[in-house]
């Protein structure tokens, strides 16, 4: 299609997937930051959500696992061992089959999950909103600085908008808003 052919697509449709995309990405940053906080990988936390409530079983299998991971399953089978080598999880044979192995949480691993749920279902509940208005395409005038917890932090910080095609936001005339950085992995 040359420059001048104008798109079958409407841009208002493209603006809400690129809306919505951008609040995916920003719900699995503060996700990764937070389970970085808490001293885990982010992929640590995953295996842990997927061992805990995947299967609804409490346990779940290495292919189980690795579907819900979306990876590959000689890549799970590394994660859990590193996961089993820090007392996170634990396996445990399934009958005399031993290919078949049941991962389950430990309690320092669903310690450190419950803390992280807690933190995820505050950014959940600020998410939910935005996504609603994102995927019901209802404009939304930004008229002050947003508050979220701070990934790094934990504690209550001002962010930039939630939607693209706004100017980020400068709180009281002359005051700047600090926007937080990304960090690397520790």
């Amino acid at each position: 299609m040359s420059m001048r052919e104008s798109s079958s697509t409407p841009p208002a449709m493209i603006a809400r997937l690129a809306a919505f995309r951008y609040q995916l990405r920003r719900f699995l940053r503060f996700s990764e930051k937070a389970a970085r906080a808490c001293g885990l990988t982010p992929q640590q936390h995953q295996l842990l959500l997927g061992v805990a409530g995947y299967t609804g079983l409490g346990w779940a299998t290495i292919s189980e696992l690795a579907e819900f991971l979306q990876a590959r399953h000689n890549a799970v089978v590394g994660l859990v061992e590193r996961a089993e080598r820090r007392g996170l999880v634990r396996k445990e044979r399934a009958g005399r089959d031993h290919r078949f192995v049941r991962v389950y949480t430990t309690a320092q691993g669903r310690k450190l999950l419950d803390e992280l749920t807690g933190l995820h279902r505050e950014e959940l509940a600020r998410v939910q909103a935005r996504m609603l208005t994102v995927l019901e395409g209802r404009p939304r005038k930004i008229t002050a600085v947003e508050h979220a917890v701070h990934p790094e932090t934990m504690k209550i910080t001002p962010h930039p908008p939630s939607y693209l095609g706004h100017p980020l936001p400068r709180g009281t005339p002359g005051e700047r808003v600090a926007i937080p950085r990304s960090g690397r992995a520790r």
